[in-house]
């Protein structure tokens, strides 16, 4: 017998562990997971907003979204007294939140300072330690993978992300669709020549050149921060069938979201971010609602590389940051609630006078979560994680 035929037998033999008043299996798979990675690095602070901070609405003018006020559409959801939700998740997610099936865990992120995509996306998607050499051929995934038994791993990306890197090879499959302007070029001659002759004329033809050249500019931008991810509307179209395929044959997967790096004109309760939050929001609750009776025992895990500044630039945008928010949803989670080490939102605790301080490594808070999904404990956990001690924020 090899290792893994060991692991299958003692599976079969029966629970072997006791964990919270859950029996576990020696590694078992009976959880779904999905691990959504956000490319782009999203706006965390006006997602999960720190309602209860005056010093976020000093540091936002014109992008942060009001406190909550049941008479205003476009103020912040309650998720506690010191936090609150944009509005555009108002229908998909806050009601998984209300039903205790999300959580949020703020100042979350790694310990990579260097504020670049590639460099941070490649230093979580790989769970190494950043002191020393790091094998690029070892993503966390693919750790994990290999310390569970009857696992059925899939990556929903168009080319194999470095998370599923490993010794035994993992299916992809691509689900890209790139969101395109609202107005298409025709729509955009129809309604210039409508205003032709107008005083309004020489506005509405600024205003398109100013859009198509905003696009493509952002949109390169945007494309290389995103490695080629599935756009936020890309996704909510492929959710269900994602969905789908992990009900019939796959129980843990890998796809990511791009479109996040906001640096111009992101908007508030309105504009870029929101809509793309919508979109995600609508995909997110469309997987939930696909997966039927299997959410219960589902997880789905929503990261990003980093955060991003926490005052506004001159372009009412937000640069590269630092600490950021996951997201945990499921429908037998303990959600409902903010966990994790929290701080108090002022100037003297920015992470150098400018982003979220990471309280929560990833890698303990994604590693105490895989203890409890999974019964791994001691050399197993550390064979996914080396090195680090698992934090427990009791989710699951």
């Amino acid at each position: 017998m090899n290792r893994r035929d060991v692991l299958k037998a003692l599976a079969v033999a029966g629970p072997l562990a006791t964990i919270g008043g859950r029996l576990y299996a020696a590694p078992q798979t009976s959880t779904r997971l999905l691990v959504v990675f956000l490319r782009g690095a999203y706006d965390a602070a006006n997602v999960v907003i720190p309602v209860s901070s005056d010093f976020y609405y000093q540091a936002r003018p014109n992008i942060a979204i009001a406190r909550p006020n049941a008479k205003d559409p476009n103020s912040a959801l309650v998720l506690d007294r010191d936090w609150g939700l944009h509005p555009a998740l108002k229908d998909t997610l806050y009601p998984l939140y209300q039903a205790g099936q999300l959580a949020f865990i703020p100042f979350a992120g790694s310990d990579d300072t260097s504020r670049s995509h590639f460099e941070t996306q490649d230093s979580i998607e790989l769970g190494q330690s950043l002191t020393g050499s790091r094998n690029f051929q070892s993503g966390f995934m693919a750790r994990l993978a290999d310390q569970l038994t009857d696992v059925k791993p899939i990556a929903f990306t168009d080319q194999l992300p470095l998370t599923f890197r490993g010794v035994a090879p993992v299916p992809n499959m691509a689900v890209n669709a790139r969101a395109k302007p609202a107005v298409d070029g025709r729509q955009a001659a129809l309604i210039k020549s409508m205003y032709q002759g107008t005083p309004l004329e020489p506005s509405i033809a600024q205003g398109f050149a100013v859009r198509d050249q905003v696009h493509a500019t952002m949109s390169a931008e945007m494309q290389e921060a995103d490695r080629n991810a599935v756009s936020p509307r890309g996704f909510e179209v492929a959710a269900r069938r994602i969905a789908n395929l992990m009900n019939s044959r796959y129980n843990l997967g890998f796809v990511d979201v791009g479109g996040w790096d906001t640096h111009v004109d992101q908007g508030a309760a309105a504009g870029y971010l929101a809509n793309r939050l919508a979109e995600l929001g609508r995909g997110l609750a469309a997987f939930a609602q696909a997966s039927g009776p299997a959410w219960q025992d589902t997880v789905v895990v929503v990261i990003s590389e980093f955060g991003r500044t926490f005052r506004e630039n001159g372009d009412r945008g937000t640069d590269h940051g630092h600490g950021s928010v996951y997201w945990v949803l499921g429908g037998g989670i303990k959600g409902g609630r903010l966990v994790g080490g929290q701080a108090k939102i002022e100037p003297a605790t920015l992470f150098q006078n400018r982003d979220y301080p990471v309280i929560n490594e990833y890698r303990a808070l994604v590693g105490g979560l895989f203890a409890r999904l999974y019964g791994l404990r001691g050399d197993r956990l550390q064979k996914v994680f080396p090195g680090v001690k698992p934090k427990e924020l009791g989710l699951a």
